[in-house]
Parts: structure tokens; C-alpha cells; sequence
């Protein structure tokens, strides 16, 4: 009996660092990388971005606002394999502006803001993704909102329509 259940812990530890294995890592932020829905180059709007990969594609999705990822997660057309899900950590980033080619972090583990009031860089309202959860607290200290992990992010944050109407703050 003990054999069998060391065996079956054994699978299970195998199968998890190989499930681990095949999550690719974040390929950085380049001046040619379009976003998913928009093909408009990313490097040039303000705020957090997002980046997917998918099984079997040679590199990743990006989106040029992490409300645009989400949206794109919560998507029922949506059926590729995702293999890792990577955005920009806005503690580590120089500035709203100048977010960096290179902070990525797991969107699983990250801390995001939501409903923060501050435009993302396609103007709608964004989704704000923090490494540190005090730095998350800072932010939203700041400009408001809560901090929620990924699988909590509620539909209305990503998929609600944008209300032009509602003034939105640039942290820049």
C-alpha cells in the first residue's frame, strides 16, 4: 500500500515539473509587437501590457492593455491550449509611460487593481498588475479600487462596455 501511494506521489511530482516545463518563458516586449485585437504596435501606448502564449504558436500574443488579456481569457470563442500567461509588473515599471520591455510576471501570481479610474493605453478602463501586493496597495491607495488575483477579476472589469463619458486619470 505504501509503495502504491509513493509511486502515485511520484507521477504526480512528475507530471506537475513537466507541466511546469512546458510553460514557455516571456518573450520580450519588442518595437515590432502588435497587439491581438487592435495590430497596433504596443510600445507605443501607455500603461501595463499582456502577453499569451498558445500551444503550438512559435511565440505570443500581446495586448497592449491587460484589460484586452482578460477580455481575451474570458472570450467563449477562445479554445487554444494557453501555456503561460505573462503581464507587465507595474511596481517594477519606470513609469506609466515607459513600462519596460523585460518585467514580466505570471498573471497567476500577480495582483491586479480594478476598478482604479485610470485609462489603460487603448484609453479604456485597465486592469493594474503588481508582483507586490503592497505596491497594489499603494496604487490603489492612489487612484482607488481593490486587489483581486486573476481567476477574481469580475466580467464587468474587462468585457463592460466604456463609458466615453466617465473621465479617466493618466498616471503618468
Amino acid at each position: 500500500m505504501k509503495r502504491a501511494l509513493l509511486f502515485l506521489a511520484l507521477v504526480a511530482l512528475a507530471a506537475c515539473r513537466e507541466e511546469l516545463a512546458e510553460a514557455p518563458p516571456p518573450s520580450p516586449m519588442t518595437d515590432e509587437a502588435l497587439s491581438f485585437f487592435c495590430q497596433m504596435n504596443i510600445s507605443e501606448h501607455a500603461g501595463p501590457k499582456g502577453q499569451i502564449h498558445l500551444k503550438g504558436m512559435p511565440g505570443p500574443i500581446f495586448f497592449a492593455q491587460v484589460r484586452d488579456l482578460v477580455a481575451y481569457l474570458k472570450s467563449p470563442e477562445r479554445d487554444a491550449e494557453i501555456t503561460a500567461i505573462y503581464v507587465s509588473d507595474m511596481g517594477a515599471a519606470q513609469n506609466w509611460r515607459e513600462v519596460g520591455h523585460e518585467n514580466w510576471i505570471s498573471a497567476e501570481s500577480a495582483h491586479f487593481v480594478i476598478d482604479a479610474g485610470v485609462a489603460g493605453g487603448m484609453g479604456a478602463p485597465e486592469i493594474v498588475p503588481f508582483a507586490n501586493a503592497g505596491a497594489a496597495q499603494d496604487f490603489a491607495a492612489r487612484y482607488g479600487g481593490s486587489i483581486v488575483a486573476l481567476s477574481a477579476i469580475p466580467d464587468a472589469a474587462a468585457l463592460a462596455p466604456v463609458d466615453l463619458d466617465t473621465p479617466l486619470e493618466d498616471p503618468a
